[in-house]
């Protein structure tokens, strides 16, 4: 099974986006986590839209896709869904950043609007709008979601692997090594970009690219499709970092 190779400008703009030098106060960090909460939630969304698709969640169970690539997506999931907290229990990553928000003092209103829309029955659409979530996490979330609605299976896969699992580690070290404490309680969102980059580096992010060359197998059609979606996942996280980067400027400016 052969590996995907993947270089971009527009990776490396990613990796070293200005936004990671802004976490200089309490302020611009809880601008960042209160739009940002938004991708993490996204995030499950594409990944539980794979497990769907690569094995069986419904009942009568029936065997689906093949043994490795179901072996890929549940590794994964159990490890986003149900990872170790700081406690030595057991938390999504989503509710770990939640966690690492109110102990951080971030303000997690709009996030928990969006979830209580979401369980009223309302589509994600509307429960952004009624949740006033920030624009660009907004615009991120929809796009993801046009996405998983309209693509194909390895191109999703993609857009996992390469738009979310390799690019995380490379962000996260960036963005711990920028953090300022400014009297700041973050040891739980410290933790938590910690664990992603060791999981992602480690271990999921190698997990993914094999699910995604198992489901490109060769085909030169499928790998431009991948080429594609790649491209557009590195532009999609660019403008939801110009955007925060955005919002952050303009609260800087509000308060002095």
């Amino acid at each position: 099974m052969q590996e995907i190779t993947i270089t971009s400008t527009l990776k490396e703009q990613l990796l070293h986006h200005p936004l990671y030098e802004m976490m200089q106060s309490k302020e611009d960090i809880h601008t960042f986590m209160e739009s940002h909460i938004f991708a993490v939630w996204d995030f499950m969304s594409l990944l539980k839209s794979l497990q769907s698709d690569l094995t069986c969640t419904t009942t009568p169970w029936v065997p689906k896709s093949n043994p490795t690539t179901r072996f890929f997506i549940n590794e994964i999931v159990l490890g986003e869904e149900s990872d170790v907290d700081p406690e030595g229990g057991y938390i999504s990553h989503f509710e770990l950043y939640l966690k690492a928000m109110k102990e951080s003092g971030a303000n997690t209103q709009a996030m928990d609007n969006f979830m209580d829309s979401l369980l009223a029955g309302k589509t994600v659409a509307e429960s952004l709008d009624l949740a006033h979530a920030p624009q660009e996490a907004k615009d991120f979330v929809l796009s993801t979601f046009d996405k998983i609605d309209h693509k194909s299976l390895h191109e999703r896969a993609a857009l996992f692997t390469y738009g979310r699992e390799d690019l995380i580690p490379g962000m996260f070290i960036t963005l711990v090594e920028s953090l300022r404490n400014d009297g700041v309680q973050l040891d739980t969102f410290i933790y938590y970009l910690k664990r992603h980059i060791e999981l992602d580096g480690d271990h999921h992010g190698a997990l993914a690219s094999q699910m995604t060359s198992a489901l490109v197998n060769g085909n030169v059609q499928k790998q431009l499709e991948v080429d594609n979606i790649i491209e557009w996942g590195y532009q999609q996280r660019i403008e939801l970092w110009n955007g925060i980067a955005k919002r952050i400027q303009q609260k800087r400016t509000e308060l002095n």
